[in-house]
């Protein structure tokens, strides 16, 4: 039985989640601004012990970051530059072949494909990117491109959300990512990512996404200037459209990473977050977040000892191998670029789960 400390304000929350309740959004605010880690980290393990027994999941994918060069000016990006940078890259369709056929023969299950939003390329480019990847990689899942990308490719295109998903789907797009989401408040969006797809807009891809018939993801970005309510808020905003449609599959967070970022620049950020907000963050999500059935600790954000301390805090996936990651990494993350199997088979071992490889629609191909 969990044991909340003496004087503490979170037994009503304790038994809400006990019980099965839903958490208002003073009780999301509470949380997050309580000192207790490790009883809400226990209270959110009950929470995952209930949606995915001894399961952690992992997948064997790999990513592919076709462009760099972006219009939007986000002071929270590093990865994204003018065309005129001399750092500035667009992989051609031959460039990008060639990639697909060095990944050929290391059978991954996943193609993650995301890059800048890139004005320039047509939306041919991107169906045959797609048709490119189904006939050199058969039976991969290709997930790609964020609602923000989905967005501009459809203005560019001058078609609604829904006509290009079609033709999208039609070239080899199977599901969609969970990136651009950032902050959802608007004067926080605003500061951060500037004229970036709003949130209003971001919704509107998924809806129409999940309606379609697509899965897709979600994600936040903290560690920067938001407050407790504005993570909050973002949380329950997600939480809605889940009950709407039922259409995400997993939820994961982001943690900033300041270096070579104009956001640090301005704000004076320094630091990484804290071990201690990351595994808060990612508790008081599996707390909030009670109709998606899957957290996910992303490796090459916290690390990978932190993500695997994460399974003690109602996560559940630890994302993929990854390969050739360059997003991350432009703003100055030291973790490795490929993580190994094997790693997530011990590192889920060691802490007491049973490690599933599963596929992006979270069926489980192995476990070991």
């Amino acid at each position: 039985m969990i044991t909340i400390t003496r004087g503490d304000t979170l037994q009503d929350i304790q038994e809400k989640v006990l019980q099965g309740e839903r958490l208002s959004f003073e009780d999301g605010v509470r949380l997050l601004k309580s000192p207790h880690l490790l009883q809400i980290g226990e209270l959110a393990d009950i929470v995952r012990q209930r949606k995915n027994g001894d399961y952690a999941y992992f997948i064997y994918n790999t990513h592919l970051n076709y462009t760099n060069v972006c219009y939007l000016d986000c002071k929270l990006c590093a990865f994204g530059l003018k065309p005129d940078n001399p750092n500035a890259y667009t992989l051609s369709l031959d460039q990008i072949e060639q990639k697909y056929r060095e990944m050929a023969p290391k059978q991954f299950t996943e193609l993650h494909i995301v890059g800048g939003v890139n004005a320039k390329l047509p939306l041919e480019y991107y169906e045959e990117m797609l048709r490119l990847a189904k006939r050199i990689l058969p039976g991969v899942h290709v997930q790609a491109f964020t609602a923000v990308e989905l967005d501009y490719i459809a203005r560019v295109a001058k078609l609604s959300v829904e006509e290009t998903l079609e033709r999208l789907r039609l070239a080899g797009l199977d599901s969609i990512l969970g990136g651009g989401a950032e902050i959802f408040d608007p004067e926080v969006r605003r500061i951060i990512s500037g004229h970036k797809t709003d949130a209003a807009r971001w919704f509107h891809v998924h809806e129409v996404a999940h309606a379609m018939g697509f899965r897709t993801n979600a994600s936040i970005l903290y560690g920067h200037i938001e407050k407790a309510e504005h993570v909050i808020d973002h949380f329950i905003r997600l939480r809605d459209l889940q009950d709407k449609t039922g259409g995400f599959s997993a939820f994961f967070p982001f943690a900033f990473h300041p270096d070579n970022t104009a956001l640090a620049r301005e704000y004076n950020l320094k630091e990484l977050t804290s071990g201690w907000y990351d595994l808060k963050l990612l508790a008081v999500s599996r707390l909030m977040l009670d109709n998606f059935d899957h957290i996910r600790s992303f490796w090459m954000m916290i690390g990978q000892k932190m993500a695997q301390v994460s399974l003690a805090f109602g996560v559940d996936d630890l994302d993929g191998t990854v390969m050739e990651e360059q997003i991350v990494h432009a703003a100055g993350a030291e973790t490795a670029h490929y993580t190994p199997k094997e790693s997530f088979i011990r590192m889920i071992r060691e802490a007491g789960r049973i490690p599933a490889e599963r596929d992006t629609l979270y069926n489980i191909l192995r476990t070991y």
